[in-house]
């Protein structure tokens, strides 16, 4: 480098993601089911296609599907005029690809085949009505979009029907549709759970691949779980309102999913965090987990935000797109999108790299997120900069990270602007991180404060400077040229980090 006796930056760049030919234009798609209608318009077909719109309407056209074997007809009459405004919205919005799928209420109705020709006038394109296998399949692609490493069983609860897959090395393996959801199961047993369960152990008994998921994770897709989910964050008194990667004990789960199975619709309107559309339902999706629970000892259960609208993007990309890491892939656009100086944010961490010899891939990978994800708050009004991005970084729509790795980059976020000043209560995340965990994040939010101040995040600049770590001190070479740029600021950035790794600080001039 010019000036500068100092080696290059490695920036880590054959870390970041490689651009693939994908459609940039929106993507919309429309799912038909049992219970609602919705529309899900993307940004692109690429591996982070984030959300441009999402609204449903719930229409209940299998309300009656398994004592008529008809489609509910108020239900169907509400279907089609939402179907007539999701085509009035996509053409405002522009969307270059469209793609409308029914599920079990539409492939097991007597009149589903001229409901879908109704609904595909009214949408005014094809409408795929999917078998049972390939729904499962589709919602076991969208959690593996947002969880790659999963292991498993997925089970997508809609209104008529169970669809499970069993998930393995980012392949979707075992598959099997069973004819019942809340609603039809509503409707079958007129009421009584008893009779409910036994419905569902019929079913379930014959598919054998469910006893051998003992010791693995569910991962339960659908709007029911996800009401299920909630209350047990209100019981639990949990930090982070996600559902996205919320996890749950198997022991917890049982009992959780017995007290729900048991309430009545009065006891259970006044759990705030159910919508009054799900409450007559939720003792019925409580009853189909307390058996699939029962068949099979689970690690734990996962929610996945993601199902069969996410699969059905993730299942169009390219072995490129999908192969590449969704939080880094994430960060990365966020980064390039965001950020003053883009480049600024890989050369930060090939920089700073030499303070954590210790870490494992695990940690780098969050340390690189971090990096990426360090100049989003520069906008931002200084009095609401940390605080902002903070709660940005820990709640945006990224996946390839549970809560814990959330909380971990969120963490070391807010180090990088407010320095080692303590969280406020109200913001820790009680239980998430251990406290080893924290004093990592910690170290890389402080790295990153004196980088940026060092750097001005301007690229090349950090090039000039080198940190070394010595049983005793934290050192920062500072080229004779550039010593004003070690000014009493950067003397306290550096005293600030260096405490965080219990050592002293010094400055050290170097050079003619």
């Amino acid at each position: 480098m010019s000036g500068s006796h100092f080696l290059p930056v490695d920036t880590g760049e054959d870390l970041l993601p490689r651009a693939e030919a994908v459609l940039r234009g929106r993507v919309a798609i429309v799912d038909i089911g049992s219970n609602s209608v919705r529309l899900v318009v993307f940004d692109g077909l690429t591996r982070s296609a984030q959300t441009v719109h999402n609204e449903k309407t719930i229409c209940s056209i299998g309300r009656e599907l398994g004592t008529t074997g008809l489609l509910y007809k108020e239900g169907v009459d509400l279907a089609l005029e939402t179907l007539r405004r999701y085509r009035h919205l996509c053409d405002r919005l522009e969307v270059e690809m469209r793609e409308a799928v029914a599920t079990a209420a539409a492939r097991d109705a007597l009149n589903g085949p001229e409901f879908v020709r109704r609904a595909e006038s009214a949408w005014g394109g094809p409408v795929r009505v999917l078998t049972g296998p390939e729904e499962a399949r589709l919602a076991g692609e969208g959690v593996l979009a947002a969880s790659p490493d999963a292991e498993g069983l997925v089970a997508d609860l809609g209104g008529g029907s169970l669809d499970m897959v069993t998930v393995r090395g980012g392949r979707t393996v075992d598959v099997c549709s069973l004819p019942f959801g809340p609603l039809r199961l509503a409707d079958l047993s007129r009421g009584d759970l008893d009779r409910t369960r036994k419905l569902v152990d019929n079913e379930l008994e014959h598919w054998e691949p469910l006893a051998s998921q003992g010791g693995k994770t569910l991962y339960l897709v659908g709007g029911i779980w996800r009401s299920i989910a909630r209350v047990d964050m209100l019981r639990e008194q949990y930090p982070l309102h996600m559902l996205q990667h919320y996890a749950i004990p198997f022991d917890r789960a049982m009992e959780l999913a017995q007290v729900l199975s048991k309430q009545g619709k009065k006891s259970l309107e006044l759990l705030s965090v159910v919508s009054k559309r799900r409450v007559e339902l939720l003792p019925y999706g409580a009853v189909v987990l307390q058996r699939l629970l029962s068949f099979a000892r689970f690690k734990d259960l996962v929610i996945s935000a993601n199902g069969v609208r996410e699969g059905l993007v993730f299942a169009k990309l390219g072995p490129g797109e999908r192969t590449k890491d969704p939080l880094i892939d994430f960060a990365a656009g966020e980064n390039a999108r965001v950020a003053r100086t883009p480049a600024h944010a890989m050369e930060m961490f090939g920089w700073e790299a030499p303070l954590f010899a210790d870490e494992n891939a695990y940690y780098r990978r969050l340390r690189q997120a971090a990096c990426l994800f360090s100049d989003l708050g520069w906008r931002r009004h200084p009095d609401h900069r940390t605080r902002g991005t903070y709660e940005d970084v820990l709640t945006m729509p990224y996946g390839g990270a549970d809560h814990r790795a959330r909380a971990f980059i969120a963490v070391a976020t807010w180090h990088r602007y407010a320095g080692d000043e303590e969280m406020p209560p109200e913001l820790r995340l009680k239980g998430l991180l251990d406290k080893a965990e924290e004093r990592r994040a910690l170290r890389i939010g402080l790295a990153a404060r004196l980088a940026f101040d060092l750097s001005a995040s301007a690229a090349g600049e950090l090039g000039h400077y080198r940190l070394r770590l010595t049983p005793s001190k934290l050192v920062l070479e500072v080229h004779r040229r550039r010593s004003a740029v070690a000014d009493d600021a950067v003397g306290r950035r550096l005293w600030s980090l260096g405490a965080a790794f219990d050592r002293n600080a010094e400055i050290q001039v170097i050079g003619g």
